[in-house]
């Protein structure tokens, strides 16, 4: 049985990864530069890098084509673009990059450490209605909100 952790390993021996500081050069760099957020529609709303797009993680595939109800047109035809995938921590960002290769994208990355790294980092978020995130309340957003009931050691006891 894989568990999740070893999913993303697999992924890692097939997907690239960039840096927070490398993204930052990136979107200098290439003003046409896609970030794909894979969170879910509340992380996003929560906040985001600026200019990125969000697809949720469990609608990727779809979106990534025609002739579905969560086809995203931009994303479609970005098949050849630049694009850079977050998500919380890099996880699921790996995983929808290993899926999106596999789905024909040329040239996607997954951002290491995720937006945690970002925020890190000290770069910009902005809420779902364009207003910039403060620092206090990005750093309280990426604190650790795992229960003690979902650990493994509460599985032992």
């Amino acid at each position: 049985m894989l568990r999740y952790s070893d999913m993303v390993s697999n992924c890692l021996e097939r997907v690239r990864e960039i840096m927070p500081w490398d993204l930052v050069d990136r979107m200098k760099e290439n003003p046409s530069l896609m970030i794909l957020d894979v969170r879910e529609p509340g992380e996003f709303e929560a906040m985001h890098i600026p200019g990125s797009l969000n697809v949720a993680r469990g609608i990727l595939e779809s979106a990534c084509e025609w002739d579905f109800e969560e086809t995203v047109p931009d994303l479609v035809r970005a098949r050849e673009r630049e694009i850079v995938v977050v998500c919380r921590s890099g996880r699921r960002s790996v995983l929808a990059v290993d899926t999106m290769q596999q789905m024909g994208y040329a040239d996607v990355v997954s951002l290491k450490t995720g937006l945690r790294g970002w925020n890190d980092y000290d770069e910009p978020f902005e809420d779902g209605s364009g207003v910039a995130v403060s620092p206090s309340v990005a750093d309280s957003f990426f604190l650790s909100g795992v229960r003690p009931d979902q650990t493994s050691s509460h599985e032992r006891s």
